[in-house]
């Protein structure tokens, strides 16, 4: 797979770095490797947001459909 040379630089990775990728049906999440991993940013994310709870909350007030 070949990523745009902004984004391998913006991501300090070289030719072959490692990258994981999530595949979500309909788009691909693709981050760098090594840096804790998808689960990790994921849970960082959550956490960003106020926990899982308040995410979850906030989604459901903004998209009542969802909830």
């Amino acid at each position: 797979m070949a990523l745009p040379a902004d984004a391998r630089r913006r991501w300090n990775l070289s030719n072959g770095g490692a990258v994981e990728v999530a595949d979500l049906g309909d788009a691909l999440i693709i981050v760098p490797a090594g840096r804790g991993g998808l689960r990790a940013l994921v849970r960082a994310a959550i956490d960003d947001a106020g926990g899982y709870e308040a995410l979850v909350a906030a989604v459901a007030e903004q998209e009542p459909d969802l909830a």
